[in-house]
């Protein structure tokens, strides 16, 4: 049997490992720091749907193209070349905003927080974007009216209203 510690250094030589993990203490300064800038598109959700006011705007970073293709409900359109003229007539900078742009390959969610912070909105970007939106089921707005796609079972619990995360 090998001992816990022969163990650890086999595999140190493999890449996940080769620069070890971070303390404890600065892995919980990391992530904690990190939940203060990200939230999931299904907590986004879960506070839509509740039916009260909660407490942040989503704001749309993309064209009006990709904004008339879809749109999580109750969206302000507000894209990331207009934030510097537009956010102060669309947005209150009391209210917390949640940004989102077309996906995870796309850093156009973060370049619109980056621009409102700038601003003084304290502002959060909704991890997955509208890709993860519609992957994962929720409702949204196009031109041609209200839609709702099946959940991408790679995405959303298959057969649970939550994943346990």
């Amino acid at each position: 049997m090998t001992s816990p510690l022969a163990a650890t250094r086999s595999l140190a030589g493999h890449p996940v490992l080769r620069v070890p993990p971070a303390p404890a203490a600065e892995a919980a300064a990391y992530f904690g720091a990190s939940l203060t800038f990200h939230a999931d598109v299904s907590d986004v959700a879960a506070a839509l749907a509740a039916g009260d006011d909660p407490g942040f705007v989503v704001v749309d970073s993309r064209s009006t193209a990709a904004w008339d293709q879809g749109r999580v409900p109750g969206a302000v359109h507000l894209p990331t070349a207009l934030v510097s003229r537009q956010a102060a007539a669309l947005l209150d900078p009391a209210v917390p905003v949640v940004t989102y742009c077309w996906g995870p390959g796309c850093n156009g969610a973060a370049r619109a927080a980056l621009a409102l912070a700038e601003q003084g909105y304290r502002v959060k970007e909704m991890l997955g974007g509208f890709e993860y939106w519609v992957r994962e089921g929720f409702a949204f707005e196009s031109r041609h009216g209200r839609e709702r796609r099946t959940a991408d079972p790679l995405t959303a619990p298959a057969d649970a209203d939550d994943c346990g995360c």
